[in-house]
């Protein structure tokens, strides 16, 4: 219903009854993490309009200021990625306002959950071979930190050093082990990790290995299911949580 990784989705979300919300982050050249899923800037913003003398637009090749001048709302008209536009659910006055939706730091993504009294899983995307690969986990701990936010927070990554780094830096913040595959045995990397919950894609869930997650005291939280039969299976089946990206079907 809204461009991805904005206030304007938070906003939704929150009013369609959504436990918690989730984000990806990344850091600009100035080392600020900030809000973006893709690498390159030029699926979800007019990067290509803005600057077009660059041959690719990575998000840590621009610093705060550049980011902070793109449109980060307007593809979402264009591209109408569920179909939400198409169908008549999102009104013209919505997509207007779209446009103004400039790029999110982590900062004012932990804000916003804060004063809404709301929950926040931060996904760092894996920097690996990147500038700020080094510094990544140390920016995130350090904003969470800095508004006292630890107990709101789920911090989540593909890369799980990162995760091991999260619980040296702060213990008190809760991590989420990112999955695409079945793993062998992941009570035991939960465990090594001393992490919270195991979230894996839904072709990664197996009932067998969560019944023994659960035993452990883990959290398991699959993504992503949009179809609330297809959900009501996996809660069944002993899923904690899932991922969706229409909250409003789950009410």
């Amino acid at each position: 219903m809204a461009p991805e990784n904005t206030l304007a989705a938070a906003r939704l979300a929150l009013v369609a009854g959504a436990a918690m919300w989730e984000i990806d982050v990344r850091l600009s050249r100035d080392g600020e993490p900030v809000l973006a899923h893709d690498l390159d800037l030029a699926r979800t913003s007019d990067v290509r309009e803005k600057f077009p003398g660059r041959t690719s637009w990575p998000v840590d090749e621009f610093d705060l200021r550049e980011l902070k001048t793109l449109d980060f709302g307007s593809w979402f008209k264009v591209s109408d990625p569920f179909g939400q536009i198409a169908a008549g659910r999102v009104s013209p006055r919505e997509l207007e306002k779209f446009a103004c939706e400039r790029v999110v730091t982590l900062e004012e993504a932990i804000r916003f959950t804060v004063e809404n009294d709301w929950l926040l899983n931060i996904e760092i995307k894996d920097l690996a071979g990147r500038p700020g690969h080094d510094l990544v986990v140390e920016k995130v701990v350090g904003v969470v930190c800095g508004w006292g936010a630890a107990e709101r927070i789920l911090i989540s990554s593909f890369n799980y050093q990162y995760l091991a780094s999260v619980k040296r830096l702060e213990p008190r913040i809760r991590t989420g082990v990112l999955t695409e595959e079945v793993q062998r045995d992941p009570a035991a990397l939960m465990s090594e990790l001393d992490a919270f919950s195991f979230n894996p894609a839904v072709r990664a869930f197996r009932p067998v290995q969560v019944r023994r997650l659960r035993q452990k005291g883990f959290a398991v939280l699959v993504w992503v299911l949009n179809n609330p039969v297809a959900a009501r299976v996996v809660f069944a089946l002993g899923a904690d949580g899932i991922f969706t990206d229409f909250p409003g079907r789950f009410r």
